[in-house]
């Protein structure tokens, strides 16, 4: 076990010198994301939330250090046995960063990194805990047993070989994850400003109603669902944006070209399709950026194309309908977030951004190219898995207080929360319903357009007693929320958020 460490530590510096995706643990958990069964998939989102990708790695790496166990009782029998698990754990993860969508030789250099460390450093410490008998000068007068100077010396020697190994891989490890820290910092970006700004956005509810969802998402709070273990290494300076595929001509902007564009800021809610009812994985902010429209029209769209087949600086592909993301609708080649360069998490230097659809469908992070083709053609990644190619975002609403399942002090308080209805006219009323009772309609905060969500909240008059609370939300154009539940899978979750507090 300390062998493979000391292996995975070596391969882990090597990755952050050349990708930090090809470390070998990495690799292994992407390949398991891929793998693993769409419900699977949508359960661990949901009982994990944002941990879900620190649970996968910590499980990968717990059964790689399970057989590593095994195969460190093999080295008893047989140091080659043992080695041999060792280099076919490593073969695994090799073979999983061949698989990946871009994949070039030099990504395996951590591979062979953890090969060539793990087998040497189970080699040391297999001598070590076995030195070689000294034959004496003297063999009559040898003594005939010391029974305990060879395990002595052995208790020594791996005592020696394993603190020099444990340090070495604490080291190696760090060492490994501060370069990658380092690679992966954004750099210094200088924003345009808008030539077609956005209105101030009015002051939200939250200083009003406590615990109710800021108006504006900090950057930091936004949420985050992607496939990715680790973020990319980008250089803004040699970052590229090609359009192609089904247009009059192939088009490729620099970084620097795109900035020199007219930008546009907008008020626009995202949410992820796996966000089930009441869900976290949604969250509002200002993006600046290029209308997407600008850029297919230099390219020309020509007449077969049917979708936008947009891929990312690591082969993630995501299909959009051409249609929707050209009828109008504030779609944009976002590279700004709440006034800043987009965060790398949030897919630094630029991502699409296409208010009414589900991020699955409309959101690609760390964008590089954009083909226009049919969707007879090519299928994205979503696509391959059975996911709706069409999914417009359903009229939701949550309750963010009181928590589900919390006691709380009897007397005035409120009932609030964010409610949103992209496309459909916005949200014009939210209604609350106390024990299955009449629905109430809600008082609803400012206004920042119909594609952005709308604070709301009731006063509540709290009696001692177990409450259940419930919300629904209703468009522009008068239709309202469906109470018929849905999971995510595969075009997104619909139901009415219901609750039970403990008035105490």
């Amino acid at each position: 076990m300390l062998a493979t460490l000391f292996g995975v530590a070596l391969a882990h510096l090597v990755a952050g010198l050349t990708d930090p995706a090809a470390s070998p643990v990495l690799a292994v958990g992407s390949q398991v994301i891929d793998l693993t069964p769409t419900p699977m998939k949508e359960w661990a989102i949901q009982q994990f939330g944002t941990w879900d990708k620190p649970i996968l790695i910590g499980s990968v790496f717990a059964g790689v250090l399970v057989l590593s166990a095994v195969a460190g009782l093999l080295t008893l029998r047989r140091f080659e046995h043992g080695a041999g698990l060792l280099i076919a754990l490593v073969g695994l993860a090799a073979a999983a960063t061949i698989n990946r969508p871009v994949f070039e030789p030099v990504d395996l250099l951590p591979a062979l990194a953890a090969a060539v460390g793990g087998v040497a450093a189970l080699f040391w410490l297999h001598r070590a805990a076995r030195p070689a008998p000294q034959a004496p000068e003297d063999a009559a007068a040898a003594p005939q047993h010391v029974p305990d100077e060879a395990p002595r010396a052995s208790r020594r020697g791996v005592l020696v070989a394993a603190g020099v190994l444990a340090a070495a891989a604490a080291v190696l490890g760090g060492a490994g994850r501060w370069i990658a820290q380092q690679r992966t910092r954004i750099s210094d970006v200088d924003l345009p400003a808008a030539a077609n700004p956005a209105p101030p956005l009015p002051a939200g509810l939250e200083e009003k109603v406590p615990g109710i969802s800021p108006f504006r998402t900090p950057n930091g709070d936004f949420y985050r669902v992607d496939t990715r273990l680790t973020l990319p290494v980008i250089d803004v300076d040699d970052w590229t944006l090609t359009i192609d595929g089904d247009v009059e001509e192939e088009l490729t902007f620099t970084f620097e070209e795109i900035l020199a564009m007219p930008m546009v800021e907008r008020d626009i809610t995202l949410t992820c399709v796996s966000n089930d009812v009441g869900g976290e994985y949604v969250g509002a902010a200002r993006w600046l950026g290029v209308p997407l429209k600008d850029l297919l029209d230099r390219a020309g769209v020509g007449a077969d194309a049917d979708q936008l087949f947009s891929t990312d600086v690591e082969g993630m592909t995501i299909s959009t309908p051409l249609d929707l993301a050209t009828d109008g609708r504030d779609a944009l080649l976002a590279v700004g977030m709440n006034g800043e360069p987009l965060p790398l998490e949030h897919g630094f230097p630029a991502r699409l951004v296409i208010p009414g659809l589900y991020g699955f469908i409309s959101a690609t992070k760390w964008i590089s190219r954009i083909t226009l083709t049919t969707y007879a053609e090519q299928d994205s990644y979503w696509t391959k898995k059975k996911w709706a190619t069409d999914a417009p975002i359903k009229i939701s609403s949550r309750i963010d207080t009181p928590k589900s399942l919390t006691t709380i002090d009897p007397g005035d308080t409120f009932i609030g929360g964010v409610a949103w209805a992209q496309q459909t006219g916005g949200v014009a009323r939210v209604e609350v319903r106390v024990d299955g009772g009449p629905w109430t309609e809600a008082k609803l905060g400012p206004d920042g357009g119909n594609d952005y969500w709308r604070q709301w909240y009731l006063p509540w008059q709290a009696e001692s007693g177990q409450h259940s609370l419930a919300v629904r939300a209703i468009n522009g154009d008068g239709e309202t929320q469906t109470p018929v539940r849905m999971t995510p899978f595969p075009e997104g979750s619909s139901g009415v958020q219901e609750i039970v507090v403990t008035v105490a």
